[in-house]
């Protein structure tokens, strides 16, 4: 359960397709998941996840606020209680992020973190439970994003255009390290989707240059094959076992 976060965004990493040009974020959109992990051969639900977005305003410029929540269920928290939230405030055209921000509550342990973004530099203020704060600062390619911005950034991409079994390199950044994360198209299957019933999706498997992600063509993410992209099921694989996000409810879309 303490990588359920990271892994649901890993799962949602694609970034370098080519961009359809008439496809954006709408602000006030909110999709809730279900989180589950296999015990003992079952699938059980232990946690949600919350993805929303809203438009915020400075005297300069508009931000796209993008929200990403886990939460364990109630009658789980006394077993491991987790309150996470990752938000990113990006340009709301092109979403490259300006500010990302982490504060994670995992069995007591916490972090908070701040990375902010100029050109291709990062300054990192991060601040973990009994430890002292620090600042870091450290340089990233031009197109890597934060693990909240990329997931949006993945409907904004020519899906239709690809050919079974073509792969694509990209990179993201987290805990202060660059990821580089491969993608390759499956195929087309139809997926239960919450409110959205019955969906023909895009089929996409994603692998990383990391520990946390497991197996070949294990870790599985379900996009609707259509303009909006809707990611509806995520399913992963890692050292300890496996489990799913499952979409229960998508509104402002």
């Amino acid at each position: 359960m303490k990588k359920l976060l990271f892994i649901s965004a890993t799962i949602l990493l694609l970034s370098s397709f080519k961009t359809e040009n008439a496809i954006g974020i709408p602000s006030g959109e909110k999709l809730v998941f279900a989180g589950s992990y296999n015990m003992s051969g079952l699938m059980t639900q232990l946690a949600q996840v919350t993805l929303s977005t809203d438009r915020v305003s400075t005297a300069k410029n508009t931000y796209l606020h993008l929200n990403c929540e886990l939460e364990t269920f109630a009658k789980w928290d006394k077993f491991f209680k987790i309150r996470d939230l990752y938000e990113s405030y990006v340009d709301p055209i092109t979403l490259k992020p300006s500010l990302y921000k982490r504060s994670i509550d995992e069995g007591g342990w916490t972090k908070k973190e701040k990375y902010v973004f100029k050109g291709n530099s990062v300054t990192s203020t991060s601040k973990r439970k009994n430890s002292p704060e620090t600042v870091t600062t450290f340089t990233i390619g031009s197109a890597t994003q934060d693990v909240v911005s990329i997931m949006y950034k993945l409907r904004t991409m020519d899906l239709s255009k690809m050919k079974i079994g073509q792969s694509q390199a990209f990179t993201i950044v987290f805990d202060e390290k660059q990821v580089p994360v491969t993608v390759k198209l499956l195929g087309n299957e139809t997926v239960a989707a919450g409110n959205l019933g019955a969906t023909n999706c895009y089929k996409l498997s994603i692998g990383a240059k990391t520990d946390v992600l497991k197996g070949k063509d294990k870790n599985l993410i379900y996009l609707t094959a259509d303009a909006k992209k809707i990611p509806v099921l995520m399913k992963f694989s890692i050292p300890v076992g496996t489990g799913q996000l499952a979409l229960t409810s998508a509104t402002g879309i």
